[in-house]
């Protein structure tokens, strides 16, 4: 993994006016990985967007980290069921063909 691709948390911190403990936290949940480089905690750059909305999810509406975790687990849960459900669509649209 290449350095470029990853930020570090203390610029984060700093950006979003945050306690690495915040981080901390997350990563431990299991919504973000951390990854340590160079004795340095660091998160990919693919997190960004998911950050952002974590954030403001805590900030503005006041939702701790736990509630933010299963707020996550559920709209994986409406993704999967979206692509189960265009699935069988496809599979349907198979038969009504003939």
């Amino acid at each position: 993994m290449e350095r470029g691709d990853l930020i570090p948390l203390v610029q984060l911190c700093r950006t979003y006016d945050l306690e690495i403990s915040f981080f901390n936290e997350l990563s431990e949940i299991g919504l973000i990985d951390l990854i340590s480089m160079d004795q340095d905690l660091c998160l990919h750059h693919d997190y960004i967007g998911r950050i952002e909305k974590i954030i403001r999810m805590h900030t503005e509406l006041r939702v701790n980290i736990e509630g933010i975790d299963v707020i996550f687990n559920l709209l994986q849960k409406v993704e999967n069921l979206e692509s189960e459900l265009n699935s069988v669509k496809n599979r349907l649209g198979l038969y009504e063909d003939f």
